[in-house]
């Protein structure tokens, strides 16, 4: 008599194919988490508190910004683009004061919560010189806290041109290299025509940036939601970071700093 065979087939102590993929699809979520969208812009805004300004024209420009950041179109901007927002305070040397650290803006809870934040912030300086250079240097920094995002803004303000520390162009060539638009908000007297203006035109601002003027301190509300909107609505928002070609073309612009 034959010696009996187990018939053909899997072994039941071997986990089958089958098995193996019904135990990975348990173990894996039911849907895909969602992925965090992007940071568009990194804005920074470096505000004038030197001598020139008095504490009323201080109040016009906090509230200006907040005003700013109110404004329905405005707000749509940043909650689109997911900007991080900050706010430094600037005057002579050595007095730069990061008022606001790179906030991300996602919820519209979030855009009003600054926006009363930066309206009441305390002056940081009083009575001092205006360093524009020093003030961009300090505010270059800031951005190694928001490397994710894709581009990078400094929109600073003044009324009055540098009369100290004179670093300014070595500080806006340092900001263009690595990758960083500079846009200004120059602040008119009545009655004297646009010399800070062109000044902004001429020495602060980087290529491919703009400034927009307030007359007088009084204007600084509506030209800072000009400015927002032009800095945050494409296709200035997604202007491209500098390219060699650029650099190129424009002397002591010629060293990349990589992010």
């Amino acid at each position: 008599m034959a010696p009996y065979r187990m018939p053909a087939g899997p072994d039941p102590r071997r986990p089958t194919l089958r098995r193996l993929l019904g135990a990975l699809a348990l173990a894996l979520p039911l849907t895909a988490a969602p992925q965090a969208r992007a940071c568009d812009i990194a804005l920074l805004l470096a505000v004038d508190v030197s001598g020139s300004v008095d504490s009323y024209e201080y109040a016009l420009q906090l509230q200006g910004i907040a005003n700013a950041l109110r404004d329905e179109d405005v707000r749509a901007a940043l909650l689109q683009g997911q900007v991080a927002l900050g706010v430094m305070q600037w005057s002579g040397a050595m007095e730069q004061t990061v008022s606001v650290p790179f906030t991300r803006l996602t919820e519209p809870a979030e855009v009003a919560q600054l926006a009363a934040r930066i309206g009441t912030l305390p002056r940081a300086h009083a009575g001092g010189n205006t360093a524009v250079g020093e003030a961009i240097a300090v505010a270059v920094e800031q951005f190694r806290q928001v490397r994710d995002c894709a581009h990078w803004v400094i929109d600073i303000s003044g009324d009055g041109d540098e009369n100290e520390g004179y670093t300014l162009g070595t500080e806006r060539r340092t900001a263009y290299a690595r990758g960083i638009t500079i846009n200004g908000l120059a602040i008119e007297a009545a009655g004297t025509g646009q010399p800070i203006t062109n000044f902004y035109r001429r020495n602060v601002v980087t290529p491919g940036g703009f400034v927009i003027t307030a007359h007088q301190h009084s204007d600084f509300a509506r030209a800072m939601r000009q400015k927002m909107l032009r800095e945050l609505i494409p296709p200035m928002a997604l202007a491209p970071a500098p390219r060699d070609t650029q650099l190129a073309s424009l002397s002591g612009f010629l060293h990349l700093h990589p992010r």
